[in-house]
């Protein structure tokens, strides 16, 4: 029987990638200056950098920045100036500046869930971010749990479910991405709700699941959650 719900944070509870576009749209006007931005190598090296970074900064708007330096500096030769160098910095500071919002209906929707099963949140990013956007969400009191980790992967879920006593057959996750989100949860055995966002970070596009697996409800808008949830709740009956 499903007992958890897992949520994810950004931009399934609030909206986030925006912010991280407007950043990258700047970082390319920036470095536009130096380099033809037609080279689909430029864009490539980006995402290549953040990649690679990804196991020594983290997720998030510090590594973020960090990785536009050093693209800058790769793709420019070392021709861009220091005042440039500290935009780039700036944009970062920017994006951990950013407000936060809420998707709409989702406030309405962790509610409706809550009301007949544990609610936990499971956010990945840098910890200081992530928990001065918890703070200013004020969905903190909704969730039984709140798991502020460095990666969403199946030994990440299976420590939660663990804490909790639960198989992951009791177990659903929420959320937009099904690299992070879903995927490892439904390796595991468990369920997953995906609600779609409008941008991805193409990191997270890279997933192996299929589009018909059986273990996964697609819902276009907060408000159809809770109806996934019970759908799901008879399938794991």
């Amino acid at each position: 029987m499903l007992q958890l719900i897992g949520f994810d944070g950004d931009d399934t509870l609030w909206h986030s990638e925006g912010y991280y576009r407007q950043a990258n749209e700047e970082f390319a006007t920036i470095v536009g200056r130096y380099v033809d931005l037609g080279d689909q190598q430029v864009h490539d090296t980006m995402l290549a950098t953040e990649q690679r970074n990804l196991k020594l900064f983290g997720y998030g708007a510090k590594g973020m920045a960090l990785s536009m330096v050093e693209t800058a500096i790769t793709v420019t030769a070392g021709r861009i100036t220091a005042a440039d160098i500290h935009r780039l910095i700036e944009l970062g500071k920017d994006v951990l500046q950013h407000p936060v919002e809420l998707l709409p209906g989702i406030r309405e929707a962790v509610e409706a869930v809550a009301q007949h099963h544990a609610v936990v949140l499971i956010t990945k990013g840098d910890l200081f971010h992530q928990e001065k956007k918890v703070a200013q969400s004020g969905l903190a009191e909704l969730f039984r749990r709140i798991e502020i980790v460095s990666e969403k992967n199946a030994d990440t879920y299976r420590r939660v479910l663990a804490e909790f006593k639960l198989q992951p057959a009791q177990f659903a996750m929420v959320g937009n991405s099904l690299r992070s989100d879903i995927e490892p949860v439904v390796k595991l055995g468990g369920w997953g709700i995906h609600l779609p966002y409008h941008v991805t970070w193409a990191h997270e596009l890279e997933h192996n699941l299929g589009d018909d697996n059986p273990h996964v409800i697609t819902v276009n808008a907060p408000s159809a959650i809770p109806a996934a949830v019970t759908q799901l709740r008879e399938w794991a009956a």
